[in-house]
């Protein structure tokens, strides 16, 4: 094989180490299509390159990617990392469009690999601005870190969960996906005590610790519109299905996905699904809307829509 060809091959193990926590050699040969005897060889070129790849024997053995002593010279130095790592974290929090789920994956990979005395400046720097602030909602980095490496390592979670009463109690989750509205992180997790799946707002999260418990992945609901539904319906008195006369696009650029889901219907209609606390408030942001509107449900929508016409008229004369 040519150099340039067990460059590429040692580069696909790399990431093969990065995907997940263990590999046995027989599973590495496999995926990358040689003998165990060459999988030995290229790990010990990714050791000379500083990548600790830590080798255990025996029943369940393998190899893993463990954190770096230094930073492996083929990527970066010391400022680029410090560079990349405050970006991922500002891209994470939502500053840069459409980047959140990738910049979370980067971090934690490159998270894996930093020094400690890097990840100590990471964090000072960090410290010093206004990174993943939103509207009256802030998320600590770590969390988000804790819970990314959790979701790709297929590890429980315990920590402590503020309820929508504020009583904490103690929570075990097998956790998914993390989903951003624009306003506030949630997690997609199965409750263990519970058996269920539920969300959970990181913003309520307190002490959250990666366990050695790993899971098998569970057949799952989308986790963006299982999160989507939870927090537009699940939290209100009333839910409110609405036909408007409104191409959908139109209608979700001017709904917030936190406030709620529309759904494609025919002939140039859509229809909005959204939750409040008061009837007449659901009806004033529907009219406020501007298009021409239909109530599918609740019937006692129309009769809160009429009180608002009403006072409406009341006020105009």
């Amino acid at each position: 094989m040519t150099v340039e060809g067990t460059t590429e091959r040692v580069l696909r193990l790399l990431a093969l180490l990065q995907r997940r926590p263990s590999w046995t050699a027989g599973e590495l040969a496999a995926e990358l299509g040689v003998t165990d005897r060459s999988v030995r060889r290229d790990v010990e070129r990714l050791r000379a390159l500083g990548y600790p790849v830590h080798a255990t024997a025996g029943v369940g053995g393998g190899y893993q990617l463990g954190a770096g002593t230094r930073l492996p010279p083929l990527l970066l130095d010391d400022e680029e990392a410090i560079a990349t790592a405050v970006s991922l974290r500002m891209a994470s929090g939502g500053t840069v469009a459409g980047a959140g789920e990738a910049a979370l994956r980067a971090l934690a990979k490159l998270d894996q690999v930093m020094p400690p005395r890097l990840r100590a400046e990471v964090r000072a720097v960090h410290g010093a601005t206004e990174t993943l602030v939103g509207p009256g909602v802030e998320i600590d980095a770590e969390l988000l870190v804790t819970l990314a490496r959790a979701c790709r390592d297929a590890v429980r979670v315990r920590f402590t969960y503020t309820g929508r009463d504020g009583a904490p109690g103690e929570r075990t989750v097998e956790p998914v996906r993390m989903v951003a509205t624009g306003r506030r992180w949630y997690l997609m997790a199965w409750d263990v005590e519970r058996a269920d799946w539920r969300t959970f707002r990181l913003d309520r999260m307190r002490d959250a610790a990666a366990t050695t418990w790993r899971f098998r992945a569970r057949e799952h609901p989308d986790p963006v519109a299982y999160v989507q539904r939870a927090v537009t319906e699940a939290p209100y008195r009333h839910v409110a299905r609405i036909r408007l006369r409104a191409p959908v696009e139109r209608v979700r650029e001017l709904v917030p996905p936190q406030v709620g889901r529309v759904e494609d219907d025919r002939d140039g209609w859509c229809v909005l699904v959204t939750g409040g606390v008061e009837l007449d408030l659901i009806a004033m942001h529907v009219a406020r809307l501007g298009f021409e509107a239909r109530v599918l449900a609740p019937p006692e929508l129309r009769e809160a829509a009429a009180r608002l016409a009403r006072r409406m008229a009341e006020l105009s004369r």
